[in-house]
């Protein structure tokens, strides 16, 4: 069992070897994690994000048809000497930005066989520390601090910290869900801190232990690599990492949930990737004020619910 550690989390994974399909054609060419949120790549808001929250070394694990992703974390000197020439500041640090945020390493994953085995293939990157784990298709508000209170979570704690979302039962289906300790629980900057009894992938409505879904946030012991190896394929014929953390559970490892309240971006799925983009522009101090402007004749222009836009 483990404890909680002296030694915090320096370390983050970030899982970038799916293909994409829901975004084909687009994601034949382009890997999904670099199709842009407004004017940054989704991947960038993570990398940031993590190293906002103390994380400077970051493993991307990716797969076939990614090298994009390594050109983009790469230093570019042709573009930054014609930037500078031009005496191009602002589109020079923004150039810089996407380099110098954190230190970027790569693996490839060769074979795609689940998030559980996504992660394995960070162990020797990772050693015997704990480390955190970004899924790509979920963008955290930088407003918020998911990811800072989860790490303050595993270091009181140890064990495991997963980030979880109330999605109602009726969308319970689609996710991870976790069954949770009953009572009083502990508060961190207005998130919910739980301690997780039990998790289940994507279970029918009438079968979920709750309506708390498993977002792409995780803080994760060492120990979960040995789970790894040892977990069999489950849902999909893949190696599923909430198998794994449910194995933790079984053997009496501190597994917590961090309840999010805050704002979340899904970049996973067409119509709620439109939403992020939208959303994230229209606060912007550049974009914003004529984007919104532009918004409010749109929307009063929009024919009712069911009438012809003819």
């Amino acid at each position: 069992m483990s404890s909680p550690t002296a030694r915090p989390a320096r370390k983050a994974v970030i899982p970038v070897a799916g293909m994409g399909t829901r975004f084909l054609p687009a994601t034949k060419a382009v890997p999904k994690e670099l199709l842009p949120v407004v004017d940054r790549p989704a991947l960038q808001y993570i990398v940031e994000e993590a190293a906002r929250a103390g994380l400077p070394e970051v493993l991307m694990v990716t797969g076939r048809n990614k090298a994009a992703i390594e050109d983009f974390f790469d230093r570019h000197p042709e573009l930054e000497s014609a930037l500078e020439k031009k005496g191009d500041a602002e589109r020079l640090a923004a150039v810089h930005e996407s380099t110098d945020v954190a230190q970027v390493h790569f693996v490839r994953q060769g074979e795609a066989r689940g998030l559980g085995h996504a992660v394995l293939q960070a162990s020797a990157f990772v050693g015997d520390e704990p480390f955190a784990v970004l899924l790509g298709d979920d963008l955290i508000d930088a407003r918020d601090h998911l990811l800072e209170h989860m790490l303050a979570v595993q270091a009181e704690h140890g064990g495991a910290v997963i980030a979880l979302l109330d999605v109602g039962r009726e969308n319970i289906d689609k996710y991870g869900a976790v069954a949770i300790e009953p009572g009083e629980q502990e508060v961190v900057d207005g998130d919910q801190v739980v301690r997780v009894t039990g998790l289940v992938e994507k279970p029918p409505v009438e079968e979920a232990p709750s309506s708390l879904a498993i977002i792409g946030r995780y803080v994760l012991p060492a120990s979960v690599f040995d789970v790894l190896r040892e977990t069999p394929p489950g849902r999909g014929g893949e190696i599923q990492l909430t198998d794994a953390l449910a194995t933790l559970v079984e053997r009496g490892e501190p597994v917590h949930g961090v309840v999010f309240s805050g704002r979340r971006y899904d970049t996973g799925d067409r119509l709620d990737y439109l939403k992020a983009v939208v959303r994230l522009a229209a606060e912007r101090d550049d974009l914003g004020p004529p984007l919104r402007s532009w918004l409010r004749e749109f929307v009063a222009d929009l024919p009712a619910e069911g009438a012809s836009s003819s």
